[in-house]
């Protein structure tokens, strides 16, 4: 499946809707999205892959990258994740890495 990315930043945050395959074709479109992000300096990034059906390890580096470049202030959120896509997370030990929920909610630093 074709890989579709849109983004909308509201209030520092910026959102990204992934959808299809996340792969070594499609990453440096998330890289390059992340870039952006990073010129704005954003707190939040969120990524909704509720239409996201597959992840491969190159774009696993990419949302690796994301987190290094955005730096420890910042969150990654990954939203609504399909069976497959959590459980890559989840084995790759992404899921330390990021916040994974269903519905995005900010979660507050204490």
């Amino acid at each position: 499946m074709a890989f579709n990315l849109t983004d909308t930043t509201e209030d520092g945050v910026v959102f990204l809707t992934l959808a299809g395959s996340l792969d070594a074709s499609s990453a440096p479109t998330l890289q390059g999205k992340v870039q952006e992000a990073v010129k704005e300096r954003v707190t939040r990034l969120v990524l909704n892959v509720k239409d996201l059906e597959y992840i491969s390890s190159a774009g696993l580096r990419a949302i690796l990258f994301a987190k290094q470049k955005l730096g420890s202030g910042a969150d990654i959120y990954v939203i609504a994740p399909q069976e497959q896509v959590s459980h890559t997370l989840q084995i790759s030990g992404f899921d330390q890495a990021v916040i994974i929920q269903e519905v995005y909610s900010p979660v507050e630093k204490s």
